[in-house]
């Protein structure tokens, strides 16, 4: 997983992958096949380690629009932090591959809708609780942080200034006021 996120799919040769992971060629294609194959368990690995920790306040129930504003300045403290010029596997991916991979566009789409989801049920909730204007659409605000979290994970890796990325977040939740 580290690997394919720090030089890509396309970047990440066989033998990074056996150096990295301290086995043969042979060890590698008899327990995922191929590359490819094993791309996509790192992407499985990345959702549910990775994203899964990113998103563990927000599916606290008690979660509400201060947990979705703490959750943006946590992404961008980690876009500026040392490895923030990684970006996000998903979002890379998105950028790489997705156009013309349909396997790998369907497990980046379904994550995103995960993500989707997660904001969603935050909104709801808040909304519910008068936080949140009644006005407001939370399915489109959803897909709207789902975009932008994706987007300042995109801008880290072109500008990894952290006065850019807050200014950025700032902006974007405006919305949820």
């Amino acid at each position: 997983m580290q690997v394919f996120w720090k030089k890509g799919y396309d970047g990440t040769s066989v033998q990074d992958l056996v150096d990295e992971m301290g086995i043969n060629r042979g060890s590698l294609y008899n327990t995922f096949g191929d590359k490819h194959t094993l791309f996509l368990a790192a992407i499985d690995k990345y959702c549910a380690q990775i994203i899964g920790d990113w998103f563990t306040e927000l599916r606290r129930p008690d979660a509400g629009l201060d947990t979705i504003r703490v959750f943006f300045n946590g992404l961008v403290h980690q876009a500026t932090g040392d490895q923030g010029w990684r970006g996000c596997l998903m979002t890379n991916t998105v950028i790489e591959m997705a156009p013309h991979d349909d396997v790998v566009a369907a497990r980046v789409a379904a994550n995103l809708k995960r993500i989707e989801t997660t904001f969603h049920t935050v909104l709801e909730r808040a909304q519910t609780q008068g936080e949140l204007n009644p006005g407001k659409d939370p399915r489109a605000l959803a897909r709207f942080l789902t975009g932008h979290a994706q987007g300042l994970l995109v801008l880290c890796k072109a500008s990894p200034s952290k006065a850019v990325l807050e200014d950025a977040a700032s902006v974007a939740l405006s919305v949820l006021d």
